[in-house]
């Protein structure tokens, strides 16, 4: 049965018994706590914890994850993987222990005719929590599995929490048994690797307290509600099903295989080490499909940082199996064919996917090239140290100069022999974070911990946004915390965060910028507040200081925005709804929107773009929008399902986290975006928008800055003022100025030419003088001098070698001649082939100068170059070389 029909299987067989069926959620996870979705219960978690309503009593879904905690290991086993689906139902309060127990039991075991998995339930093993009689009993008694198939385990295999305090129960879990071949008998309490655990029952029926570990926790009661949380790991039914040895043997995983071996002419099974790169590049090219598709960039941090990481190691290990060439294309066009059946936004979004993946392949490619003579090196050197450890520098070297993830140093150095500073490379790391920023507080959350948060939703609701139709409006203070924690009261001068059942205040989110403003009281207490937030879904925290009066919760209110402000903002964020539908006229569907931020009057749009936009292309970008607003187009908003607003071709932005209902703003017929922000209510409101250009934020990412309506006047105001002046300075039109302009640069820079061809010859002249004046120290020709302040460093290296050359070659010469060059000494040191046989080497003689000059230098024996911090050093120097000259000719002679 393929990967395709065992998730066909899943959804359809519990949308008939009543689960709404919730497509899988982005795997960038909407939880501050986490990088990306690591399990399939995630996207669920706000219900468990009582934060959101659900939107179904029963719901299930296939869920994408990514897990990176064993990234070593991939390839090593065939147990570990980093990309992996998880199928799951789950039950808010409605069915238990004995509604999923039958729903697991009957399709597993129906027949494959019958629409089940055809599974033969003599092989079928089940686990239950060491107290948990009613999970055993409905086994043994319901569903007719003999007690000696059924095993009880401790709190480490069979009980769930999340880790933190909160819902966690008793868990229940249906083993596979694949028979002798794969280990002794005796159960999944023996043999984990013949019985394959294939799905797991999460039974949340109580609260836990703070602990350490899985098991270290107390049980602080019962849950108002009872949930059910389950989990089948689609691969490994795909490989019971597809009758095949490992997870890297499955149908979506084998092609990917195949291509590898195809490209690289390795035989799979042929080789253990071979197997291992193989399985490893599956494994993390799937993932890297996956995490592209779904908005993540290679980068240096975060999720980023976790791509970059995967691809990297895919592609070495590529190239360990003898690739030469470029072969992510193809992997690539590969994963998203295999995946593409259960995931069509593979397909449609094929083009972008490759582009960012060709373009992390051709920077790797080169930091690889380069990276990997500096590690060589590194390794060479230590190893003749007689060390063990490469040092921490060298890691941070090869990582911040060449883009080397320190799990890729590891792994190169370990294969040589060599472990590495970690902990040096960290502390470099983390003063290299601190260098570029100081630590920010956590602007989301403030200083307050979210519960605080979450009992305000719980009392009151949640805060019903206003801003759309209304600029202010009557409201009521829920909640009030008072330098993060919470309070009844606050007096003047406090520094608050205000909730209000409802407000006319946008709180930042989807790249717009919140809004600002006053909340005034009954009582003529006024709250200026400064910035709005969403810590919780759908609670509104209005932060700022109370400015006159005492504010208490429950008092009536009236908040108003910043009407100025907000119409700004709006204006910044219709232009970038034009700017982004422009961007993909012209570039095409690869310019996909990777963030945004709008600000009053600018704004600045990120775009997926391997290599820079052309300015011609710009300017008809440009262009475009700016016709799109004297066309004054209607700006229409609207409420529909996320089916609806697919079909009518509204673009999403990658990475965000829609509901079932979503919001589309709607820009004429130019442009249809799903959209929660404020906006115009007509293209002409902007007035004007102006680009000022466009730069690279990151791999394969664009960045566009702005400026709109007054703002975008005001630039242009300013760049018709320099013109003007421009226009005075050159005497010409304003079309002739870059004409006239250029060519005034090109008669500059003729007249510098013949400026510095004048000072070289002029240098040059001095060079007969000098070569007449060369003292005879035991027969070598010693040259020193200081030439005119000024000279370059290549004419006084021109200099010193034509005075080498104007003394005849059998007879022993070194030329030492010194300069200042912006108030540093400067040094050329040159010795001919006569000379270096007697053991004058250049290198040599210019760290003796350059070391009284205060400084450093080096070279080949036959000239090298120094300099220093001391210009009064000068004569010492050539005194010193002079020293040397004498010390060497003499110990030669000798």
């Amino acid at each position: 049965m393929e990967s395709a029909e065992i998730r066909r299987r899943w959804l359809r067989f519990f949308e008939e018994r009543g689960h709404n069926v919730v497509p899988s959620a982005s795997l960038i996870a909407d939880d501050p706590t986490l990088l990306l979705v690591p399990a399939g219960m995630v996207p669920f978690k706000p219900y468990f914890l009582g934060e959101v309503k659900p939107p179904a009593p029963r719901v299930t879904s296939v869920q994408k994850c990514v897990r990176t905690p064993d990234i070593e290991e991939v390839g090593k086993t065939t147990r570990h993987g980093t990309f992996f689906q998880m199928c799951g139902n789950f039950s808010f309060g409605d069915y238990f222990k004995e509604g999923a127990i039958e729903y697991a039991w009957e399709l597993l075991t129906s027949s494959v005719a019958d629409g089940g998995y055809g599974l033969d339930p003599e092989r079928l093993w089940i686990t239950v929590y060491l107290d948990d009689d009613e999970a055993e009993q409905i086994w043994r008694d319901k569903i007719g599995v003999p007690a000696e198939r059924i095993q009880r385990l401790g709190k480490k295999d069979n009980f769930w929490s999340m880790g933190v305090p909160g819902p966690c129960g008793p868990c229940s879990e249906i083993n596979y048994d694949r028979g002798p071949a794969f280990g002794v008998e005796g159960g999944p309490a023996v043999n984990d690797e013949r019985y394959v655990e294939i799905w797991n029952l999460v039974f949340m029926q109580y609260e836990r307290g703070a602990g350490d570990g899985k098991e270290d926790f107390p049980i602080l009661g019962d849950l108002p509600s009872k949930n059910i949380d389950t989990g089948l790991g689609l691969e490994r039914l795909a490989m019971i099903l597809q009758d095949v040895q490992n997870l890297y043997e499955i149908d979506t995983s084998m092609v990917v295989i195949d291509k590898a071996t195809e490209l690289t002419g390795v035989r799979y099974g042929a080789d253990h080490a071979s197997d291992v790169s193989l399985r490893v590049v599956t494994d993390h090219m799937r993932t890297s499909v996956m995490l592209i598709g779904d908005g993540v960039t290679p980068g240096n941090e975060g999720r980023g940082y976790v791509l970059r990481r995967i691809m990297r190691r895919a592609i070495r290990n590529m190239r360990l199996l003898g690739a030469t060439g470029p072969v992510v294309a193809e992997l690539v066009d590969t994963v998203i064919t295999s995946m593409g059946q259960q995931y069509p936004e593979l397909l449609t979004e094929r083009k972008r996917i490759e582009t960012v993946a060709l373009a992390e392949e051709a920077a790797f490619t080169k930091a690889l090239k380069g990276g990997t003579n500096i590690l060589d090196t590194a390794v060479s050197e230590t190893k003749a140290a007689g060390g063990k450890v490469l040092s921490g520098d060298k890691a941070f070297l090869l990582h911040d100069t060449w883009g080397f993830p320190i799990d890729l140093t590891l792994e190169m150095a370990a294969e040589q022999g060599l472990s590495v500073d970690e902990d040096g490379f960290r502390r470099l790391m983390k003063e290299q974070r601190d260098r570029a920023k100081a630590d920010a507080k956590a602007k989301k959350t403030g200083h307050a911990d979210v519960s605080a948060y979450r009992e305000v939703a719980d009392n009151s609701g949640t805060t019903e946004f206003t801003g759309y139709t209304h600029t202010e409006g009557e409201s009521t203070i829920v909640g009030l915390l008072v330098d993060g924690l919470p309070s009844p009261a606050a007096t003047e001068g406090d520094e608050v965060e205000v909730i209000l059942d409802r407000t006319p205040f946008y709180a930042e989110g989807g790249g717009q910028q919140a809004d600002t403003g006053r909340i005034k009281l009954d009582t003529g207490a006024i709250i200026q507040v400064r910035d709005v937030q969403q810590p919780v879904p759908g609670v509104s925290v209005h932060k700022g200081s109370v400015q006159v009066g005492e504010v208490t919760v429950g008092a009536s209110a009236y908040a108003a925005i910043d009407l100025k402000r907000r119409r700004a903002i709006a204006r910044a964020h219709s232009a970038t709804h034009l700017t982004h539908q422009a961007l993909r006229d012209a570039l095409g569907p690869t310019a996909a929107q990777a963030g945004s931020e709008n600000s009053p009057g600018r704004f600045r749009f990120d775009f997926g773009s391997p290599n820079a936009v052309p300015g011609t292309v710009l300017t008809d970008v440009e262009h475009k929008i700016n016709e799109v607003l004297a066309r004054e187009l209607d700006v229409q908003a609207e409420v529909m399902s996320i089916d609806e607003a697919k079909k009518q071709g509204a673009i999403a932005e990658f990475g965000e986290k829609y509901g079932e209902r979503v919001r589309v703003v709607t820009i004429g017929d130019f442009s249809k975006e799903l959209c929660g922000g404020t906006h115009v209510h007509n293209t002409a409101q902007l007035g004007l928008v102006k680009l000022l250009g466009e730069s690279s934020i990151g791999s394969g990412v664009r960045r566009i800055e702005a400026l709109v309506g007054v703002d975008a006047y005001n630039f242009l105001a300013r760049e018709h003022t320099v013109v003007a002046q421009l226009q005075e300075l050159v005497k010409g039109r304003p079309e002739e100025l870059p004409e006239k302009i250029s060519g005034m640069l090109a008669k500059l820079k003729d007249a510098e030419k013949e400026i510095e061809k004048f000072r070289a010859e002029k240098v040059l002249q001095a060079a007969a003088g000098l070569a007449a004046g060369a003292k005879d120290v035991r027969g070598v020709a010693v040259v020193t001098g200081q030439v005119p302040d000024g000279t370059s460093a290549d004419d006084l290296r021109r200099l010193v070698l034509d005075v080498r050359g104007r003394i005849p070659s059998d007879r022993p010469t070194v030329v030492a001649l010194f300069t200042t060059a912006n108030g540093r000494p400067l040094t050329v040191i040159a010795t001919n082939e006569a000379a270096r046989e007697r053991g004058l080497k250049a290198g040599d003689l210019v760290r003796t100068a350059a070391k009284t000059l205060g400084g450093g230098g080096g070279g080949k024996p036959d000239v090298a170059q120094g300099g220093g911090q001391n210009p009064e050093a000068i004569g010492d120097a050539v005194a010193a070389v002079e020293r040397a000259a004498v010390e060497r000719a003499v110990g030669e002679s000798a």
